[in-house]
């Protein structure tokens, strides 16, 4: 498996490069190295032995890494962007849920640190959506757990298109996705909940020549003064969202609305300000 800590620096930044200059002048660059080094290993061992002619020895050696230098170049830029392929790859995997695709749950928690940092600093809007998928035990039992897996795939799916580019979803549990709404007021917040709600018991997934179909209970949390770091906000989705179950499921409930806290600084004239959700 592809280790990132592993690879050395100096491969890293030869990679770095040659994706810089693109595959022909790395081609040419290092074809001329490995030449270069050949007539150079070739002078020393000729120097050190003091045997056989130096001319023709040099010319020899200069053909034969002519002939050989572009396909040995070309072999290592090939293992380059491979492994740079592969790193990616690590990167992305790193971040990503296997099932639904979306941001696995210790990805979400960084960015949304930094997005809630934002937001008390300038005492911008914000708030933490926490979606759970009501009954899937039940249809685990009935239709098994590769259907389930595939309604959870569905829903994460409807749930990104209730959102807009700059908010963060990722999974939560086994059943459960969430999401963070930069600039997003209160009731902004309450209406996204409710379309993603709206959107999902609307939805049935076609499974084995029958439909099934879920709701999803929803907590909703926006930044406030007394949320002093993430975890409290993101509690306070959690008790909001077992206040959604206590009433019956499918439905959608919000943790009480907190003054917001003083900004150190005000925004820049550049971020605008907070803004409000989309009506």
């Amino acid at each position: 498996m592809f280790d990132p800590a592993a690879e050395p620096r100096w491969m890293r930044r030869c990679t770095a490069l040659a994706l810089r200059l693109g595959f022909l002048p790395s081609l040419v660059g290092m074809s001329l190295l490995l030449v270069l080094g050949v007539l150079g290993l070739t002078q020393t061992a000729l120097w050190a032995t003091g045997q056989g002619p130096k001319p023709l020895a040099l010319a020899v050696a200069g053909a034969m890494a002519l002939l050989l230098s572009p396909f040995i170049a070309a072999w290592l830029l090939r293992l380059m962007f491979q492994l740079d392929a592969a790193r990616q790859r690590h990167s992305v995997n790193a971040t990503k849920d296997d099932l639904t695709g979306a941001h696995n749950r210790r990805h979400f928690m960084q960015v949304a640190e930094r997005e809630w940092a934002r937001c008390r600093r300038y005492a911008e809007d914000g708030a933490v959506l926490v979606i759970d998928a009501d009954q899937f035990k039940t249809l685990k039992g009935s239709h098994g757990a590769a259907c389930c897996d595939a309604l959870l795939r569905d829903l994460t799916r409807l749930v990104t298109q209730s959102l807009r580019q700059p908010d963060l979803l990722a999974r939560f549990g086994a059943e459960a996705l969430i999401v963070y709404l930069p600039n997003t007021d209160p009731m902004g917040a309450l209406d996204v909940a409710e379309r993603i709600r709206e959107r999902i018991a609307g939805h049935t997934l076609r499974w084995q020549h029958s439909g099934v179909s879920s709701t999803v209970s929803i907590g909703v949390a926006s930044v406030g003064a007394a949320h002093l770091t993430l975890d409290t906000l993101v509690q306070d989705a959690l008790v909001a969202l077992q206040a959604a179950k206590d009433a019956g499921h499918n439905c959608v409930r919000a943790a009480p609305i907190q003054p917001r806290a003083t900004p150190a600084r005000p925004p820049s004239a550049a971020s605008g300000g907070p803004r409000a959700r989309r009506p």
